[in-house]
């Protein structure tokens, strides 16, 4: 395998709809208050944000693997083998494999948080928005990605279920409008919820699918808090509670929302795979909901402000 293949492995290009979803809708939110969309800051926008989430994503490869939560297989126990186990080293094979080095890891999310921090100094000198704060924003989010897993490690303490509804939907939402339009608003925060529920349905599905290995290693998280029964109700309502959004938005602001209510027989399929224990693939599942249903949305919001671009419908 080349350098560069494993490289794309550690940062798992994959997951990325989870941080890009919210940075497109963002700026979709802010066209109507624009002549036109800056190109460039939507560029550094996403450039910025994706290498802060990339680096993430290798700090939680290297601090899983340094807390023995990702560990390779022990081969010679035939009959406690745990599938989980399997389903862990596939996800994020990066150090168990012996494809990089702790230290090849770690000096690559260090580069990519350097290189998300220029583009967020770059984005400064394109952007209207006043400096401070952006940077409030981009400074906030920043160490709160590492502390996922680095230093007080959310995730180990069962915290880490806030950390990603609070940089995974509002923080980066809210990033991502005040850049392009150069003002701060409160209302994206709402316009967030949707994505925010989605992208927590992931990370919970994971958590549920591995609370058993989880906990044989020593480490917390709410599936755990919960047990089996009430994490499948918790599911139910992160990955429902978007539609209901959706109505109320369709309702009271524009009906050319409807569009994300396409997927939500899929969202009934996987609310009934949690439901009959089907947990291997489901995180994969309901990061594929993730992306149809932020698609969907991001598109309807545009479709919406281009037929009523000169009326001021969503603030």
């Amino acid at each position: 395998m080349h350098t560069l293949e494993k490289y794309l492995i550690a940062v798992r290009p994959w997951s990325f709809s989870t941080s890009m979803m919210p940075v497109l809708l963002g700026n979709a939110l802010a066209y109507p208050s624009l002549r036109a969309i800056s190109i460039i800051v939507l560029l550094l926008t996403s450039l910025s944000a994706l290498c802060v989430h990339a680096a993430a994503n290798l700090f939680n490869t290297y601090y899983d693997y340094i807390h023995g939560v990702d560990a390779p297989l022990n081969h010679n126990n035939n009959n406690n083998k745990e599938k989980i186990n399997d389903v862990d080293s596939i996800d994020d094979r990066t150090l168990i494999e012996g494809l990089l080095k702790p230290n090849d890891v770690v000096r690559l999310g260090l580069i990519l948080y350097t290189i998300g921090t220029i583009a967020f100094l770059f984005l400064t000198n394109f952007s209207s928005a006043k400096e401070p704060y952006l940077a409030i924003i981009f400074f906030g989010a920043l160490p709160l990605s590492f502390l996922y897993t680095g230093g007080i490690g959310f995730k180990y303490i069962a915290l880490g279920d806030i950390i990603i509804l609070l940089t995974f939907g509002p923080i980066t939402v809210v990033y991502s409008y005040m850049a392009q339009a150069g003002h701060y608003s409160i209302y994206p925060i709402f316009y967030a919820l949707p994505l925010t529920l989605n992208t927590e349905a992931i990370l919970h599905s994971n958590n549920t699918r591995d609370m058993k290995h989880d906990k044989s290693v020593g480490i917390l998280t709410l599936s755990i808090l919960l047990g089996k029964q009430y994490s499948y109700y918790l599911y139910c309502i992160l990955i429902y509670s978007p539609y209901i959004i959706i109505i109320y938005i369709m309702i009271n602001i524009s009906w050319y929302c409807f569009l994300p209510l396409l997927t939500i027989i899929y969202a009934y399929r996987l609310c009934e795979e949690f439901k009959y224990d089907q947990l291997i693939k489901l995180p994969n599942r309901t990061a594929l909901l993730n992306f149809l249903f932020g698609f969907l949305y991001i598109l309807s919001i545009i479709i919406t402000n281009i037929i009523r671009k000169e009326q001021q419908f969503l603030f």
